[in-house]
């Protein structure tokens, strides 16, 4: 069909974000996947009911406890020893399907990821979730930044304010990673079981992202178990999408099995600096 007219765009994106389970998503990705879905149907029913299932896929599936940002920055704010604010962040992490599954191992999983890598100062969390929760459990210099990226706004003014909270300097993003990267240059960038899910948006989006992430190190991991637990062989499924993936890049790669989840670590040797820093 023609190209969409903006009116015609913006009336569909305000119908999705009518259904309270969207109204936080930022605008422009559900523009994004209004215009997807436009090149399939005309019907703004049908456009409207593809994008709410891309969007289940994308965000909503994996956040099965209602948000209580008022309650969680309480207890993160009330929390006066290292132990407590651990607790405290462990506890608020049950509230997102994906941060929950590593929850028995964050210690190991970024000690192992991080804990041999030249000092860290600075980290962009893309398609983050709740995982900037787990900072007090990585292995981060003192004055480090961290940047978070999602597409919930109400979730990164939480986060905003979280990881203060946590005693770390942040900076926070609402946006759609598969049209526009941030322009940061970090020590590491955490793609944390993310991939699969951008590539609902976009399936060409995996190398694109590690490419213009302008970090030296990347750490990409994958789920080993869907959400209802079920293995379904993909630990070798997400190992051979990622090898073709970073098949002649020339990057260094590690990979590291761990009970819940597959990770790798890249590192690549060609950033340039200087570039502007988190």
């Amino acid at each position: 069909m023609a190209h969409p007219s903006p009116e015609t765009v913006v009336a569909l994106v305000d119908s999705v974000r009518a259904s309270g389970k969207y109204s936080t998503i930022a605008p422009q990705l559900i523009a994004h996947l209004v215009e997807i879905e436009l090149e399939k149907r005309q019907r703004p029913k049908e456009v409207v009911k593809a994008v709410k299932n891309r969007l289940h896929q994308v965000v909503g599936a994996y956040a099965d406890v209602r948000p209580r940002y008022g309650e969680w920055l309480k207890l993160l704010g009330g929390a006066e020893t290292p132990e407590a604010l651990r607790v405290a962040c462990r506890t608020i992490m049950e509230g997102h399907a994906s941060s929950r599954e590593r929850l028995g191992m964050l210690e190991e999983f970024y000690t192992t990821l991080l804990g041999d890598l030249p000092p860290i100062h600075s980290v962009i969390d893309v398609a983050c979730g709740l995982n900037p929760l787990a900072i007090p459990f990585m292995p981060l210099m003192p004055d480090a930044r961290y940047l978070a990226v999602d597409v919930m706004t109400d979730l990164m003014a939480f986060l905003g304010e979280a990881i203060r909270l946590v005693g770390m300097q942040s900076e926070v993003q609402v946006g759609d990673v598969t049209r526009a990267m941030p322009s940061h240059q970090a020590d590491v960038a955490l793609v944390i079981k993310a991939i699969p899910c951008l590539q609902q948006i976009d399936r060409t989006v995996g190398i694109g992202l590690i490419e213009a992430l302008l970090a030296r190190c990347v750490i990409v991991s994958y789920p080993v178990r869907s959400l209802g637990g079920n293995e379904k062989g993909m630990r070798a499924h997400y190992a051979d999408a990622f090898n073709s993936l970073v098949d002649g890049k020339g990057w260094q790669v590690e990979r590291f099995d761990f009970a819940d989840e597959l990770a790798f670590r890249i590192i690549k040797p060609t950033m340039i600096d200087p570039l502007p820093r988190v």
